[in-house]
């Protein structure tokens, strides 16, 4: 159930952006050496990523509580491998391969964002192989 609570706050942080929200947006998008932003996602499209993250923690629980369906399975393993190319990251701005390290969100995305990409990634791998 870990799983499905953190995948939910994210989402709710996403919520949160969309309303004006500014607490962690600097550390959440990648920027150039100087500090500019590399994108601007729209309020549309944070809400849009809050409702897709609400859709994952939705196939967690279902993983956890022991959904067996195929739809669910797949999903299982898509977000898995999905969250683990994020761990592996573009080889420029995120991931462990990243170029760009001297930046504040490359700071978080070594400490923070890799390493809980790992743990969400391997426990969605978990929860599809070993029912709860």
């Amino acid at each position: 159930m870990l799983l499905t609570y953190i995948i939910m706050l994210f989402a709710l942080i996403h919520f949160y952006w969309t309303f004006d929200g500014k607490f962690g947006l600097d550390k959440a998008l990648p920027t150039d050496a100087e500090g500019n932003r590399l994108f601007n996602p729209s309020k549309f499209m944070t809400f849009v990523v809050g409702f897709i993250l609400l859709g994952f923690s939705y196939v967690s629980y279902k993983l956890y509580t022991g959904d067996e369906s195929p739809i669910i399975v797949y999903a299982g393993y898509g977000l898995s491998i999905l969250f683990f190319l994020r761990v592996i990251g573009d080889f420029n701005l995120v991931g462990l391969f990243k170029k760009v390290k001297s930046t504040e969100f490359s700071k978080y995305d070594t400490w923070v964002y890799i390493p809980l990409f790992l743990f969400i990634s391997i426990n969605f791998l978990f929860l599809v192989n070993y029912k709860c």
